[in-house]
């Protein structure tokens, strides 16, 4: 695994999404970093990562990730985390595996086996060479599944999201489609660690308003913030949005 260590303070551990990167991160970095030791993974399977031997699993996948941490912090070492979409899955998953996790914050999380509202069918770009053409297909997904204001899909947009999909070669979308959330973030409220549930106001992923209060229900520890004018990727779409509600919620006690 290749992790990015990027500013001083307490460690906060940051997951990315499904064909997706380190990158996901890239607008945030600057205000996070300056309050805590940011630890940005490429997940296995994504990015500079290798992938791990063995099935495709839930299992598989945070079992590498959790190790690769504990050899980076050690076993014992009390950390933050954050994850978006699949990344959020893979976060819940890790901290209820993990005792030393503090808070967790979980953006537009995948796994939550309640219904989604996708406006566009995406498009296939794999046959196609680099170019334009292929470009077209990628921007047309950014707006299908990612960002919600035309406006928003920029070069830069663009440019992480061509990296990610060439450089993706874990498949998450099975595991992002199952109900596996909702038992890690039962582990987690039992164990009374505080969890953020953050979705953009337009993320097609979930509907933030019936998905949110499902998965609080009866549980303690749990918040839930919808962030207006912002699709799927909040972290890119509402960067100082998302930078004050996550430096906010990761504030030492």
């Amino acid at each position: 695994m290749v992790f990015r260590r990027i500013g001083n303070g307490p460690p906060l551990l940051l997951l990315h999404g499904g064909h997706g990167s380190w990158l996901h991160w890239v607008r945030n970095v600057d205000a996070l970093s300056a309050r805590h030791t940011l630890w940005l993974a490429d997940m296995p399977g994504y990015g500079d990562s290798g992938v791990p031997e063995g099935a495709q699993t839930l299992e598989n996948i945070v079992g590498v990730l959790g190790r690769a941490v504990d050899q980076l912090l050690g076993e014992s070492t009390a950390l933050d985390i954050a994850g978006f979409s699949f990344g959020g899955l893979c976060a819940a998953t890790l901290a209820a595996a993990r005792p030393q996790v503090r808070r967790v914050a979980l953006l537009g999380p995948g796994g939550h086996g309640l219904p989604r509202r996708e406006r566009l069918g995406m498009l296939n770009w794999k046959d196609l060479p680099p170019g334009p053409e292929r470009d077209a297909r990628l921007h047309h997904n950014l707006a299908a599944l990612m960002l919600h204001e035309p406006a928003h899909i920029d070069a830069m947009a663009l440019a992480l999201h061509r990296s990610a999909c060439v450089n993706t070669r874990w498949r998450s979308k099975g595991l992002s489609r199952r109900a596996l959330l909702p038992d890690a973030l039962e582990i987690l409220s039992q164990r009374q660690v505080p969890v953020l549930l953050a979705w953009g106001e337009h993320d097609v992923t979930a509907v933030p308003t019936q998905a949110g209060p499902a998965l609080l229900a009866g549980a303690s520890q749990m918040e839930l913030v919808i962030v207006p004018n912002a699709g799927h990727w909040l972290q890119y779409e509402a960067a100082d949005a998302t930078d004050r509600l996550l430096l906010d919620w990761f504030a030492p006690a």
